[in-house]
């Protein structure tokens, strides 16, 4: 459904938009004149960081105000307009984010003293000793038939942790550790209906919180702490 209105939300950008443009200045409003289609054709943003980043070409964050025509779809919406109040390199920020997503999760597993002090440090110097840890057991998850799945969505939210480029880390690693969480809140479901239930709820609260986290670290980061308060 389209509607006329201006609404605030966040955009990942790389060096360019994704169809070449250069990327306008803060304040500027960008014009889209074709059709809108999500996905597809406009200019698209997200009410929240964590539903922004599950599209982040780069790890440039973006404070946006969408206008003109808008057609919201589920965790996206596309507009005719759209300026950017503010930015942030976010890098460093959806790294931290990640290494939290994987810490949450990790009492589930048995993860080795390398794993944990890298989740706790960010130090670069053993991330690589780490991603190797982490690797081999998940690489024994695999095959191990009668591995828990919830074990190996919390081995894996270290592995993508250590691995991966920062949007791809952050939002690998979120993954891995909602399903992680949600897992391990809703297995011992009573049936197939409660259980499906359970896990829509247990999803939705553990994308909130890995939400609220990632907003507030990013608002700390720029310097914007009383925004959204």
């Amino acid at each position: 459904m389209s509607q006329k209105t201006e609404i605030a939300g966040w955009h990942f950008c790389g060096p360019t938009l994704r169809d070449g443009r250069p990327v306008p200045a803060d304040g500027v409003w960008l014009e889209h004149t074709g059709p809108l289609v999500v996905y597809l054709s406009g200019l698209h943003l997200s009410e929240r960081i964590i539903d922004a980043l599950a599209y982040a070409p780069g790890a440039t964050l973006c404070r946006v105000v969408g206008g003109g025509t808008v057609i919201r779809d589920d965790d996206i919406l596309v507009c005719t307009r759209r300026r950017i109040e503010w930015r942030i390199d976010a890098e460093s920020i959806l790294r931290a984010f990640a290494r939290r997503c994987a810490l949450d999760v990790v009492h589930l597993w048995d993860a080795p003293p390398v794993v944990r002090e890298y989740l706790e440090t960010g130090d670069e110097a053993i991330r690589l000793a780490a991603w190797d840890a982490a690797w081999s057991t998940v690489q024994d998850a695999v095959q191990d038939a009668v591995q828990d799945a919830v074990q190996y969505a919390a081995k894996s939210a270290t592995w993508y942790a250590a691995w991966y480029a920062a949007p791809d880390a952050a939002r690998n690693a979120a993954q891995a550790a909602a399903q992680a969480a949600t897992r391990n809140a809703t297995k011992n479901a009573a049936c197939n209906e409660a259980h499906g239930a359970a896990v829509n709820a247990a999803w939705s609260a553990t994308r909130s919180a890995q939400d609220q986290l990632l907003t507030d670290m990013v608002l700390e980061a720029a310097g914007r702490a009383e925004e959204l308060a």
